[in-house]
C-alpha cells in the first residue's frame, strides 16, 4: 500500500517524503502542487471530501518558478478573492513578503493592485508547513501527500443522466499500481509535453531540472480533449554583490503595508525592514545584441504564441526597437545574494545572455548564477469547460492553472481554490458553488476562459471586469466569504464570524452617516476640509460628505464627535467605509452602463468606422483587434477576446452619438 503522508513534518530541514506501492480509494486526487494544486487540494478538503495531494518531489511544493512576487493590478483582487475563499496564498503572502506595494495608487482604490516581493523561501516553506501541519495556518482535516507520478487515468462509460462521453474513476501511477477517485483536479502548470530552450538547444522539462509529463498528455489526446501549445519565459538570476546598486533608482515599499489576508491586520515584516527595489533600463546597445543573435533563440523562432503581457525581452525589442524597456531589480529573499531582473526573459544563448546582462546600466559587472530559459508546455482548450472548471467530455475530470492556457500564480491559485471546491462537491453528490461575471474577478477569469478560450497565456486585468467598481479587493469577503461559508463549507467558522462582525460594523456606520444631514451652509462652517460652498440650499448627509478627497471618518468625527464619536476613526473598516461612500454612485451609474450594453448588443457597428482615427479612449490593443476583426455589431465586438468592457462602453457611446449627430444633419 501507499503510505499516505499525513500533515506530520518539522518546519526544518523540508519535509522529505518516502515513496511506497500500493493503492487506496479517496474522494478527490489533485495532480500536481504548484499554486493551482496545493490551492485545489487544501480546498477540496476544507468543503468535506477525503483528499489526495499528489506530487513528484513534496519539497517542490509552493516552488515559486518564475518571479518572487504577487499581486499586482488586476491580480492581487484575485488573491483577496482566494483568501475570501480561505485559501492559502494570501495569508502567506503576509508572512513571507518582504517589500509591499500598492500600484495603482493615483487611480481610485477599485483598481488599486496588492502587490508583494516575498522571501522564496519561506513562501515556499509556509506552503509545505500549511498544507502538512495542523498546527499552522489552519487545520486541514482529511488532506494527504503522496509523493508519486501519474501515468494515466482512469475511465469508464459516462453517467449518461450527465453531460459527457467518459467518467473518470481514478489514476494509474507509474509504477503500474491505482488511486480510485470520482474526481480528479489535473493541475499540472507547464509539464504537459514540457521542453525547455536556451538558445537552439532544446531538452524535456517542465520547470528547469524537472521532467515533464507525457503520458499525461497522451491520455488527454486519447480523450479527445483539444489540446494547444504555449511558451513562457524566465529571465536570468544575478549575483546582487556583483551589482552596482548605487548607480540605480532605489525603490522602498510602503511605509504601512496592505496585507492580502481579510484575516490580518498587519504583516509579518516591521515596515522599516523591507528591501528595496531597483530600476533600471535597457538601451540600444541591448537592442543590438538582441536582433544580431535573434537565429541563435529556438524559442523565439517557434511560432507558439507566449505572453503577451509579460513578454520576453526578445519580443520587446523585435516589436520595440527603439525604446528603451524598464527592469526592475526584485530581491528573491531577506538574506538571498540573489536579484530577480524583472522584464529581463530572456532565451539566448548563455555567453549572449552574460554580454547583454552587462551592457545595462549599473549591470557592467553583474554576474549571472542562473541563466534564463524558456519553456514550451501543452494546454487544454478550456472552453471545453464547464463553469465549474469540469471537463464537459469528461465527467468528474476538473483543470486548474496554466492546463487552462492562464499565466501567473495568481491565476493558478485562483482557478485552483474554484476547481478544488467544485471537485470535492461534485464527489459528494452536492450543489455545485460558482461566481459569476458581477460576482467577482474570479466569475470573470472562469467566464472568459470557458466562453472565449484563449490564443495565449491569459492574465487577469481590471479593464477586462465590467462590474469593477463594485468588485473592488477590499469588499471580497463580502461577495465571497458568507456564501461560500452557507454553500459549500470551505470557509471556516471564525472566518465567517469575522466577516459577520465587520459587515455589519460597516453596515451600522453607513446607516449612521447617511442619517445625519445637514444644510450645505452648516457643513461649510463645520467642516471646511469638505470644501462644500456656503450659498448652497441643500442638506447632505456626512456618507455624502465623505466622498470627499480630504474628509474620512477621523475629521467627521471630530467635527461632531456627540453624534458620530461612536464610530471608528482609522483602521479597516473606517476605511472602507470611505471606500463605499466614494463608489456608491459610481456603482450604480456603471450598471446602468453594462444593461445599455446589453440593450444595445444588437447596434450595427458603421462600415466606415477607422478605428485607429476615432477621438475615443481605446488603447492601441483594442483598436488593433476591432480594426482586424471589422465587427457589424456591438455585441460581435463583446466577443472578440481582448476587448473590455470599457472599451464597450466607449464604442458604444461614440456609435449613438454619431447616429444623432447624422439625424439631426439629415433633418436640417
Amino acid at each position: 500500500m501507499y503510505k499516505l503522508i499525513r500533515r506530520r513534518a518539522p518546519l526544518s530541514p523540508p519535509p522529505s517524503l518516502p515513496r511506497r506501492g500500493g493503492a487506496t480509494t479517496t474522494g478527490v486526487v489533485v495532480v500536481g502542487g504548484g499554486h493551482a494544486g496545493a490551492e485545489a487540494a487544501a480546498a477540496a478538503a476544507r468543503t468535506g471530501a477525503p483528499t489526495l495531494l499528489l506530487t513528484n518531489d513534496a519539497r517542490s511544493i509552493g516552488v515559486l518558478s518564475c518571479n518572487p512576487s504577487f499581486g499586482g493590478v488586476g491580480k492581487g483582487h484575485l488573491i483577496r478573492e482566494v483568501d475570501a475563499l480561505d485559501g492559502l496564498c494570501g495569508r502567506i503572502c503576509d508572512r513571507s513578503g518582504i517589500h509591499f506595494h500598492v500600484l495603482n495608487r493615483r487611480k481610485g482604490p477599485a483598481v488599486w493592485g496588492l502587490r508583494a516581493q516575498v522571501d522564496r523561501d519561506i513562501y515556499a516553506r509556509c506552503m509545505q508547513v500549511s498544507l502538512l501541519l495542523q498546527e499552522e495556518l489552519r487545520n486541514i482535516p482529511g488532506l494527504s501527500i503522496l509523493e508519486a507520478s501519474v501515468d494515466d487515468l482512469l475511465v469508464s462509460e459516462s453517467n449518461p443522466s450527465r453531460p459527457g462521453v467518459w467518467r473518470v474513476d481514478g489514476v494509474r501511477l507509474a509504477d503500474g499500481s491505482t488511486i480510485s477517485a470520482p474526481c480528479i483536479v489535473i493541475a499540472t502548470g507547464t509539464f504537459l509535453r514540457g521542453s525547455i530552450n536556451v538558445g537552439v538547444q532544446s531538452r524535456p522539462g517542465g520547470r528547469l531540472g524537472e521532467a515533464p509529463s507525457v503520458r499525461l498528455a497522451e491520455t488527454l489526446d486519447r480523450l479527445g480533449l483539444r489540446l494547444g501549445r504555449l511558451k513562457t519565459g524566465t529571465p536570468p538570476r544575478l549575483d546582487r554583490n556583483s551589482v552596482d546598486l548605487n548607480l540605480l533608482e532605489e525603490h522602498f515599499g510602503d511605509k504601512h503595508p496592505i496585507p492580502f489576508s481579510f484575516l490580518n491586520e498587519r504583516v509579518s515584516i516591521e515596515p522599516t525592514r523591507q528591501r528595496s527595489c531597483y530600476l533600471t533600463h535597457t538601451n540600444p546597445s541591448v537592442a543590438k545584441i538582441v536582433l544580431e543573435n535573434l537565429h541563435l533563440s529556438k524559442h523565439v523562432q517557434e511560432t507558439t504564441l507566449g505572453p503577451r503581457y509579460c513578454p520576453s525581452l526578445e519580443s520587446k525589442v523585435v516589436r520595440f526597437p527603439e525604446r528603451c524597456h524598464q527592469v526592475w531589480l526584485e530581491p528573491e529573499g531577506l538574506d538571498s545574494a540573489v536579484l530577480y531582473p524583472q522584464g529581463l526573459s530572456a532565451t539566448l544563448p548563455e555567453e549572449v545572455q552574460q554580454k547583454l546582462v552587462n551592457s545595462i546600466h549599473g549591470l557592467g559587472n553583474a554576474r549571472i548564477v542562473q541563466f534564463g530559459y524558456g519553456v514550451e508546455y501543452d494546454f487544454v482548450d478550456p472552453r471545453q469547460l464547464s463553469s465549474t472548471l469540469e471537463c464537459r467530455r469528461v465527467q468528474g475530470l476538473f483543470l486548474a492553472g496554466q492546463i487552462n492556457g492562464t499565466t501567473g500564480y495568481e491565476e493558478a491559485a485562483a482557478q485552483g481554490v474554484y476547481a478544488g471546491i467544485n471537485a470535492s462537491l461534485r464527489s459528494q453528490h452536492r450543489a455545485p458553488f460558482t461566481v459569476g461575471r458581477s460576482g467577482g474577478y474570479l466569475g470573470v477569469l472562469v467566464d472568459d476562459l470557458t466562453s472565449l478560450g484563449t490564443s495565449e497565456p491569459y492574465r487577469m486585468f481590471t479593464s477586462r471586469v465590467e462590474y469593477r467598481l463594485a468588485l473592488r479587493a477590499d469588499n471580497a469577503d463580502q461577495r465571497l466569504s458568507l456564501r461560500a461559508y452557507t454553500e459549500t463549507g470551505c470557509v471556516s467558522e471564525s472566518r465567517y464570524q469575522e466577516a459577520l462582525r465587520v459587515g455589519g460594523d460597516i453596515e451600522e456606520g453607513v446607516r449612521t452617516l447617511k442619517s445625519l444631514r445637514l444644510p450645505a451652509s452648516s457643513w461649510s462652517r463645520i467642516l471646511p476640509e469638505g470644501k462644500v460652498s456656503s450659498q448652497r440650499s441643500d442638506r447632505l448627509s456626512a456618507f455624502e460628505m465623505l466622498r470627499q478627497p480630504q474628509v474620512d471618518l477621523a475629521v467627521l468625527s471630530a467635527a461632531l464627535p456627540e453624534t458620530l464619536g461612536s464610530l471608528p476613526r482609522r483602521g479597516t473598516v473606517a476605511d472602507r467605509i470611505k471606500i463605499q461612500a466614494i463608489y456608491e454612485s459610481l456603482e450604480k451609474q456603471q450598471l446602468v452602463e453594462m444593461q445599455e450594453l446589453c440593450k444595445d448588443e444588437s447596434l450595427r457597428l458603421p462600415e466606415d468606422l477607422d478605428y485607429q482615427r476615432i477621438g475615443i479612449s481605446l488603447s492601441h490593443e483594442v483598436r488593433e483587434l476591432l480594426e482586424l476583426s471589422q465587427p457589424k455589431t456591438i455585441g460581435a465586438a463583446s466577443r472578440i477576446p481582448g476587448i473590455t468592457p470599457a472599451a464597450l462602453v466607449n464604442l458604444l457611446r461614440f456609435v449613438k452619438s454619431r447616429g444623432s449627430l447624422n439625424e439631426k444633419q439629415t433633418w436640417s
